[in-house]
């Protein structure tokens, strides 16, 4: 089912300021949305490492780890199977245009948010 981390959200307050210090460790920027307001994806060279995606806190928003994305072949039948083993999630799984993502919010038994995301990602629109 899941096949690796597909990404780490992190909510941050200098969002400029978390993205030269991420160049600075050797992330490379991947992309540049509007999903969030503004949100950062960056990548350690290499191949299947993890994304971070670094979006600035917004509204009622807490900084620190927004969620970890779980990447899967399939969102609808991960959802699915899921769903019958019990686990809660937020919604039904959607595609997210802004970052070319097809995803499902599910929570942990403590409440904190994981995503499943499908590894047939398309470029951010």
């Amino acid at each position: 089912m899941v096949t690796q981390v597909d990404h780490i959200e992190l909510i941050v307050d200098d969002l400029e300021g978390y993205v030269r210090l991420f160049e600075a460790i050797g992330f490379k920027p991947l992309s540049r949305t509007t999903h969030h307001g503004v949100s950062v994806e960056l990548q350690l060279p290499g191949p299947n490492q993890p994304i971070f995606e670094l979006h600035r806190v917004q509204g009622e928003e807490v900084i620190g780890v927004n969620h970890i994305a779980f990447r899967v072949d399939d969102v609808r039948a991960a959802y699915a199977a899921l769903r019958a083993q019990g686990v809660r999630f937020e919604r039904e799984p959607r595609y997210i245009q802004e970052t070319g993502r097809t995803i499902a919010n599910g929570r942990d038994p403590d409440g904190w948010r994981f995503q499943l995301v499908d590894a047939k990602r398309q470029s951010p629109q």
